[in-house]
Order: structure tokens, then sequence, then C-alpha cells
């Protein structure tokens, strides 16, 4: 572990244990005072602050005593110099089953409050303070107080600096608290689909062998398993100065997103493979879990007072990290969990392109009531399928296996495994709009079957899946009309199962608490964005391939992969009369202003993670679309425009700066800043430089939220 304490020159240290005589003692001290951030490699932080209470966070580090669990002392006090202590904990126990990490819920304070906190440990007659911490009660229920917070997500570590972060601090400004969205941590040493190569900036396991083995060769990558992997994550992120002060600085709300356990994780499942191989990881989600319950400054145990039992913390499929925040009168703040109990994406990552997901009869029911046109469009012959276990079609059926073999097996299958998948999929209703291109591939074009007189059903080919094993038309750039359709079918026949994002516990909290909210503004904190990314291609004359000329989704594992879903919740909050409801969000990189359904909704940028445009970008290239071509040009180069011309909702669209949002609520308005750097700076550490520098690449846009939209102001 780094030791920030042996790389200061001996004067350096002298001046540190000078300048903790500014902390003050009390009487009955008669130890010396030191420097403790040798002792506190991570500082402290405070969360989830309530009217009363609020839960102070310290991991304490002794190399000496690593496996012994360790005495602190915790000060909280109304006056910065700790001359007027509301709480004096002597007795504080740090445990070594825990990485001495504590958390520790103080109540009975005053609403509205500000009040500062310090911990401390004594080792060989020496007393180790940390910095002294800031943090805020919320106001009191129904006082009429204006409330500013700030919100964030997605703080990759690896390459790239907080400078976004240090923005924030250079500002000043006087907030309630920030609330983060998720991807806190990033559970991958160095996945190059998305993260930077390192440099100064690396995150290394102190158990590489515990570690999940991803990639090969240059791509080669670890990712986060074993508990001591996960706690590694936090201890190194945490290490930042530029987090460390806004931590010291203000009370946070923490949710999670996905890559707190595993990227596009749903439940205890993730998705490396992309469905080569069954990737149920309990244990690793309980790991993922510990840490962050750990590392996180909340209480999912409902604690009364005093240090938090991270062990009586609830764990999957039991856990809940979803709750709410009242902040007087005009606030309400409710924090959802997006995945612990969300389905699976509806199209499955090793789904066979040309599986017919609807026959004609449940396509002919899906689009009942639907205009002439639409139902046309789907008597083409691009949607003829056959059943390809007919007798007649034996020789086709065998081809089409070996053809699934070889590609599976290409994938990374081993022969077995890829004979399982083969026989799975490659059976029943196949189209021919797919399959027809396989045999032509395979040297069979004799095979090819006619479309006449075949019946008609929607493949998942037709929804952008083109090939195995692969996210492109199961996670990311899906066909809108045809999934949309496909997944309000798959809704209605499951009674909603199929896109139940909340599961029925947290389901009915999110109901109780919004129909029974009061508050002028009942505020809704998603990790993921439901701003509608779409890619509108069907006018684009300069696209040739007219496969590409349709409405895509960039992302399905936002909200825009659970359509019905979405619509449903969004206007049954209209029909339900709730007023003044605003969706806070994260996760997607970049910055939106929208009006879904007529629901405001804001999309905060990442703090450093790799931007849209930039994943977007890699993504077009990979798949063999170079910058000048118009696909690229749509998609990436003039992305803003393109999401903006295919979402008449969508105020505002920033898909290439890294950043945070400032929200004031007041009784009659609420105003949101976004505060932008580009993502080209991500990899500059200005904490070096003069203060003026970073405050030049930051520019601001501010919108009004009143009366169910958004506005510039």
């Amino acid at each position: 572990m780094f030791n920030p304490f042996k790389r200061r020159t001996f004067l350096q240290a002298v001046v540190a244990v000078a300048a903790t005589t500014t902390f003050g003692c009390s009487d009955d001290e008669t130890t010396a005072t030191s420097d403790g951030s040798p002792y506190f490699p991570q500082s402290l932080a405070s969360g989830d602050p309530r009217p009363d209470s609020v839960v102070l966070w310290v991991r304490v580090e002794d190399t000496a005593r690593a496996a012994q669990d360790l005495t602190l002392r915790l000060e909280v006090s109304t006056t910065e110099d700790f001359s007027s202590l509301v709480l004096d904990k002597k007795d504080l126990t740090a445990l070594a089953a825990h990485d001495h990490a504590v958390k520790v819920k103080v109540t009975g304070l005053s609403s509205r409050t500000t009040y500062y906190y310090r911990f401390s440990y004594e080792q060989d007659g020496q007393k180790n303070t940390t910095r002294v911490g800031r943090t805020r009660t919320a106001p009191a229920a129904g006082d009429d107080v204006p409330v500013k917070f700030a919100f964030a997500s997605c703080q990759d570590f690896i390459g790239r600096y907080y400078n976004a972060w240090q923005r924030l601090l250079q500002l000043d400004q006087d907030l309630d608290f920030i609330v983060f969205l998720g991807d806190y941590v990033y559970e991958t040493t160095g996945d190059t689909s998305f993260q930077s190569s390192g440099g100064g900036r690396t995150v290394r396991f102190s158990e590489p062998q515990a570690a999940l083995a991803q990639g090969t060769g240059v791509t080669a990558f670890l990712a986060a398993n074993s508990l001591s992997n996960y706690r590694d994550l936090y201890k190194t992120v945490r290490t930042d100065r530029q987090l460390q002060a806004v931590h010291e600085r203000y009370p946070f709300i923490i949710t999670w997103d996905d890559h707190e356990f595993s990227d596009d994780c749903w439940r205890d499942v993730a998705t490396y493979e992309d469905g080569k191989r069954d990737e149920t990881q309990l244990d690793r989600k309980h790991n993922a879990e510990q840490a962050f319950l750990e590392f996180i400054p909340l209480d999912t145990a409902q604690t009364a007072e005093g240090a938090v039992n991270v062990d009586n913390e609830p764990r999957f499929p039991n856990t809940r990290i979803y709750r709410d925040f009242e902040y007087g009168r005009h606030l309400k703040l409710l924090v959802t969990d997006y995945r612990s109990y969300r389905p699976d994406h509806l199209i499955p990552e090793d789904a066979y392109p040309g599986a017919v997901a609807l026959d004609a009869t449940l396509l002919g029911a899906a689009l009942a009531g639907q205009p002439d046109a639409v139902k046309q469009v789907f008597q083409a012959d691009t949607f003829a399928y056959v059943n390809i276990d007919d007798a007649a079609y034996a020789q086709h059926k065998q081809v089409l296996q070996g053809a699934y073999l070889s590609q599976a097996k290409a994938a990374g299958l081993t022969d077995a495994e890829a004979a399982q998948k083969a026989g799975l999929w490659v059976k029943g209703p196949v189209a021919l709009f797919y399959v027809n291109q396989v045999f032509k591939a395979a040297g069979f074009a004799a095979l090819q079957i006619a479309a006449a007189d075949k019946p008609r059903g929607l493949a998942y080919a037709h929804m952008g899946k083109s090939a195995l094993f692969n996210i492109q038309g199961s996670r990311y750039v899906v066909v809108k009309d045809t999934f949309d359709l496909f997944a309000a079918v798959k809704y209605q026949l499951s009674a909603g199962a199929s896109e139940d994002v909340f599961g029925p516990d947290q389901q009915a909290w999110f109901n109780e608490t919004l129909s029974k909210a009061t508050n002028t503004w009942k505020m809704v904190v998603s990790s993921t964005s439901l701003s509608a990314l779409i890619w509108d291609l069907r006018a684009k004359s300069d696209i040739y391939d007219p496969t590409l000329r349709q409405r895509f989704y960039f992302s399905v594992d936002q909200w825009d992969g659970f359509p019905t879903k979405k619509k449903v919740m969004l206007n049954t909050l209209k029909a339900q009369g709730v007023t003044n409801a605003l969706f806070l969000s994260g996760d997607i990189h970049a910055s939106f202003a929208s009006v879904e359904e007529g629901v405001p909704t804001l999309t905060a940028p990442g703090i450093t993670s790799g931007s849209i445009k930039e994943l977007a970008g890699l993504a077009l290239l990979g798949a063999g679309y170079a910058p000048g071509a118009p696909v690229y040009g749509y998609a990436v180069t003039n992305m803003e425009k393109t999401l903006k011309d295919s979402n008449a909702g969508l105020r505002f669209a920033d898909a290439d700066s890294h950043g945070f949002v400032v929200v004031e609520v007041k009784a009659d308005e609420t105003l949101a800043t976004f505060h932008l750097i580009p993502a080209t700076e991500v990899a500059k550490d200005y904490s070096k430089r003069d203060g003026s520098e970073l405050e030049a690449k930051f520019a601001s846009h501010t919108f009004r939220v009143k009366n169910n939209d958004i506005q510039p102001a």
C-alpha cells in the first residue's frame, strides 16, 4: 500500500507536524499531536445527512498492527477549533475484519447545522489526527429554505485526473450535499476498450492472483473479484487529494451503478463474456457489496447511533440501498437502485441473429391497431421466415449449424460449448434475411430460400443483432422501432416482469414515497440516464446501406433498454398528479437536459470517464467506419446535432465534456448549471498548475426547470 508519509522530505514532515497544532487540544490531552495522514491515507468523509443525524467515515492504517483491531477517537464540534464538542467518542474500534474502515452514525444533531469532525489514533504515545472534516445536516421537515447541491458520476482513476472535483472546490459553493450517481470506482485495471493506458494513475491489486483475468496479450487486464481486490479500488481512488478534499468539505449521498461490481451488470450477473458462458457470480457480488458498504458513508442497517456494523447490512438478493431524504418544504429526494433487481437486457448477447423473436401470431397481435402503413412494412420479404426444423430444410439446418459452430469456436468456445449453443439457438423459426446471407457466405448460395408465401416475423437481426456474442445489437446500437415493438410484446406476455427494473419491494417504496410527498420538488436519483439517445438516420441519403437508414438507440443498458417500463413510469407520475418531478441521472458520460413523456430529466457527465463521443468513435472505428464516413459523421462527429434532431424533448446535449451539475432548489423553480471541461483535458493534472488555468478551461450552462419543462436560463 502506498504510504504518503514515506515520500515526504524531512522538512515537509516537520511542517506537517507543526500544522496539526491548529486543531487545538482539550484540557485532558497529555499526548503529543502529529500529522495523522500516514495513518489515514484515505482521509475522512461524511454521508446521508438528515435533520438530526449524519454518517461519518474513516479508515486507519497501521502496517505494524495490520492484523489487530485498532482504537480510534471521534470528536464532533459546532466550531472548527473544536472548542465546543457535541460528541467525544474515545472507544471507537476499527476492525481488522473490515480493513480498519469505520462508519459512525452520529445522532441528536440540530437541523441545517454545520458540524466539524476529526478522528485520531494514538500509537506509541503519539496522537495522530485526521484533517478536519466539515458536514451539514438537512433542514427540518417543513422548513421554507432553498436547497443547493451538486450531482456527478463516473470517476475512472486510471490515467485520468479529477479536475472536475478541483473546479468544484475552486468555486467554493455553499452546498448542502453532493449526490454521486454511481461508478464511484471502476472494477478493471486497464480495460483498453474504454480505459486509458495508465501512466502515473494506475490501480494495482495486492492479490492479483485472486482477480479475474480478462483479454489477451496487449489487451489483457484484471477485473476485481476478491474482497481485497474491491477494497484496493476504493483505497486507491480515495488517495486522490481532490476527491479527499471534496469529501472533507461536503456530505455525500451515494448510490451505485455497474462498475462498483461489474460493467453492464444486472443483479449478480456480469457481462464480460457477452453470453458465451454463464457469468452468475454471487460471491463476487457479495465481495463488491461489502467493500462498497465498508468505504461509503451510508447506513443501510438503520443503526440507532454509534458504529455501523457492516456485517448487519443486508447483501444481495436482500440488498437495500434505495432510500429517500427530505430537505425542508421544497425537496424530497428519492435515491433508487437500478442494478440490483433489474432483469437481463432484453436482447441476449448470445442471441442467434436469425432466431425469430416474434412469430407471425405474436407480430400480428402486436401490430393490431397500428396504421396500415406500419403493418405494410412488416409484410416485406425482409421479415419472412421458415421453420428450419422442417424435414425439407434438413440440409439447410446442417449448413447453418456448421457455420454457427465455426463462428462460436472462433469466438473462444470449446467444441462442447459451441455444440451446446448451436443446439440451443439454431432451430425453429429463422429469418431468411439472415440465413440466406449465411448460405451465400458459406458457399451454398443454391440453398437460399425464397421469401414468397412465407410467414412474417421479427428476428434479432431486425433489431440490429448481426453477430454472435456481441454487445452491438444487444446492449448498444439497437434498432429502435423493432426493439420497441419487441419490448412491448415481452412486457405484456410477462406481465411487466421483462422490464421490472426496481423489483416489487423497491417499486412499492417508490410509489408510496412519491404519492405521500408534499414537498414542492420530487427529485428521483437514477444511476442511468432517462434521456432518450436516438440516432435517426432514416432520411440520410448519403448512407447507402439501407440497413443503416433506421432509428437506433445508442445504449439499451440505460432506461432506453426498458422503453415500456420507462413510459409507464413517467406517464403514471403524470396520471397520479405528481407535480414538479425531476430525474437526476448519470452513467452515460455526457451532459443532457431533456423532457421525457412530459417529465424533466438531467444527466450529469462523467467526472473523468471516457466521453460518450470518444466511446462511440471507438465503436464505429471497430465496426469499420472511418471518420470520413457518413455514419461516423452523424453518430460521432455531429453526435449532439443528431441526438437533438432525433429527440424533440432534448434541450441540451454535450457528448464530449467532463464535469458536474449544481442544482438550486427554490419554491417556484429549480436552476441547474452544468460545469464542463473538454474531455481532452482529463490526462492533465491541474492541481499542479495555477488555478486560473483550470478556471479558463471550464464553461457553464444554466437551465431553468419549471412547469414540467427545461429551458436555458
